[in-house]
């Protein structure tokens, strides 16, 4: 583990960055008031719920109740410790860390460092041996250079049956690791074998850009071997939540204000080679809706760049169907001619070409219209009529009346219709799309799965609201504190309890305070607490009347308490017949309510006092 690092460079990390610019990274913000919004990347949702506010410099999902700092959000985000979020935040402020923690590695899950390691191992072997100078050749031919072999990590797996095998085996890896990674095959026998044999080898990076599978490119013109062999799915590796170059591209996808979807990983890299960084693939699969959400987080600008043949353009279909469900996205389409993927159409006309093409991008509207006129044969009247048919009920379903004119008008002039006749099928469309629309909105749709088990909120009781002004306050006034301790108040919430005297140690040995430092001072359980409290919309200051009345509010919760209590302990003595239990849980429910009573008239005094 690394080496302890001071609280100085702590806060001076955290102090140098913007909590805003560092969660953008992961997730698409808009600002919204005073604060910035997005989808959560803890939880799936439809509608955001995850909050950065930029001048406390926190950040708070109301739907799942993560919370905290930049800090809190790097380990939750990235699965690291507390060191290595610092590490992370200091590279992305371009702060050196201090020497003593630099000469300490970071540790990885054991999967993840295995993978990292096979490949940097495949790699050495393409580029540095004797043994990879044919995979070298293939990707040569194939237009790779050093600089994009070096960026994407490709390497090259070796015919030999057990060359990775017995280079991890000496990285003093066990073979119960070995077979759960999922590099290995294992015989009849027990004894395993590399997977990946005489192929092209591309990494496979999480969100993180870690490496955590592999998809290996036969070289060899056998028919029997597949042409792509992935990893299997493994505990580090889901392919429905992986997305080729997605940690890279999306870094770009700030700057370009859009992502590229294409089908394959070469696509990728082409388009790469061509100028165009902000793409991203799916692992030789069909587009999943957990890969959908990934992109929602991170851009709602997507151009969709599939092959030009059939099959692709099926995929796009399918695929623009997803991103309508998911709601919420730009789309625009690019149809490449004589039916060439992006990596021969980057060969053929080269890349300025090519970046035109993805600037040219054609609405899904286009689309859609392209595919359904090569689906009937125009120049019979009956087909006609039936494309026209097809085509209004696409434009009636557009949101924007302008845009339905557009099209419309566009239909008229490309078959000789009148625009007239054009418009009134428009409007009988229009009105079914609206009953469909009210039938589908009357429906309750299912939610996606979440990424990850939301926390259980306490219910948000009177008591509970007391408890976090009472806590707001004793955090941010002197007077308030002084008060609740000259007065020996003590929340009854444990949690809450346990913050305030952390507060007080806290204040007692730190010059400079602030709440975010608090959150780095206090364990983890307790910080969504704090977090949920400040951004939480509550007046700045507080008064003394209106501590006594938030004191007198928890009494009042207190006896509640107290009076289910005896009411319960009524009902067990009236099952076991005890007259004598009953008459003293009952003396003692009179005497709470009339202390209730009591608290009651006072709070309606004061109240009555501060108005007059």
């Amino acid at each position: 583990m690394a080496g302890r690092i001071s609280e100085d460079f702590i806060n001076e990390v955290r102090g140098s960055v913007n909590i805003v610019d560092v969660i953008s990274q992961y997730v698409s913000l808009e600002k919204r008031g005073k604060d910035y919004v997005g989808l959560c990347p803890f939880h799936q949702e439809k509608t955001p719920s995850f909050s950065v506010n930029p001048d406390k410099q926190f950040f708070y999902c109301f739907g799942c109740h993560k919370g905290g700092n930049v800090y809190k959000f790097i380990m939750e985000k990235e699965e690291v410790t507390f060191p290595e979020s610092v590490e992370r935040v200091a590279e992305f402020a371009n702060i050196p860390m201090p020497q003593e923690y630099q000469e300490q590695p970071v540790k990885l899950n054991p999967l993840m460092q295995m993978h990292k390691d096979a490949a940097d191992f495949y790699q050495q072997v393409l580029m540095t041996t004797k043994i990879g100078e044919r995979g070298l050749e293939y990707a040569r031919k194939r237009g790779l250079d050093d600089d994009l072999l070096k960026h994407f990590k490709i390497g090259y797996a070796p015919g030999k049956s057990d060359l990775l095998l017995t280079y991890l085996r000496g990285e003093g890896y066990t073979d119960d690791q070995l077979a759960e990674s999922g590099l290995f095959v294992k015989s009849q026998d027990g004894r395993l074998f590399d997977r990946f044999r005489d192929r092209l080898m591309f990494p496979m990076s999480d969100e993180s850009g870690h490496p955590v599978a592999f998809s290996g490119r036969r070289i060899s013109d056998d028919p029997e071997e597949p042409k792509y062999l992935n990893s299997p799915e493994t505990s580090i590796f889901n392919k429905s939540d992986l997305l080729f170059h997605f940690s890279e591209a999306k870094k770009h996808a700030r700057k370009e204000g859009h992502l590229v979807l294409f089908e394959g990983h070469m696509d990728v890299i082409s388009a790469y080679k061509a100028g165009v960084k902000t793409g991203i693939a799916s692992m030789g699969t069909s587009l999943t809706q957990q890969q959908v959400y990934m992109i929602r987080r991170i851009s709602k600008q997507v151009v969709i760049n599939y092959d030009g043949d059939d099959p692709g353009q099926h995929a796009t279909e399918r695929a623009v169907g997803l991103f309508k469900q998911a709601g919420n996205f730009d789309l625009g389409i690019v149809i490449l001619p004589d039916k060439l993927d992006p990596d021969e159409y980057v060969k053929q006309y080269g890349a300025d070409s090519y970046q035109a093409a993805i600037r040219g991008a054609i609405s899904t509207t286009d689309f859609f219209l392209q595919r359904l006129r090569k689906k009937y044969n125009l120049n019979n009247e009956r087909e006609q009529v039936a494309y026209l048919s097809e085509a209004v009920a696409e434009i009636a379903a557009l949101p924007n009346p302008v845009e339905q004119d557009l099209y419309v008008s566009r239909l008229a002039k490309e078959t000789g219709v009148s625009l007239d006749a054009l418009k009134v099928n428009l409007s009988r469309a229009r009105r079914k799309q609206r009953r469909v629309d009210q039938h589908t909105s009357s429906e309750v749709l299912p939610e996606p799965a979440p990424l990850a088990p939301a926390a259980d909120p306490q219910p948000v009781t009177r008591a509970l609201k007391a408890q976090q002004r009472l806590l707001y306050a004793y955090i941010y006034s002197d007077e308030a504190r002084d008060y609740l301790l000259i007065n020996g108040f003590v929340f009854p919430n444990p949690e809450y309890e346990r913050l305030a005297k952390l507060w007080l140690n806290y204040i007692e040995i730190h010059e400079n305070v602030s709440l975010s430092g608090f959150l780095d001072f206090i364990p983890e359980e307790l910080q969504s607490i704090i977090v949920s409290t400040d951004m939480t919309e509550l007046p700045g200051e507080i008064t003394l009347e209106e501590l006594e009345a938030q004191v007198r509010v928890l009494n009042l919760c207190k006896i509640d308490d107290e009076i289910d209590r005896h009411m319960q302990a009524i009902a067990d003595a009236r099952r076991r017949n005890d007259q004598t239990a009953i008459l003293l849980e009952t003396q003692a429910i009179l005497q709470l309510r009339q202390l209730k009573l009591q608290e009651e008239e006072a709070v309606s005094d004061r109240r009555k006092a501060s108005q007059g």
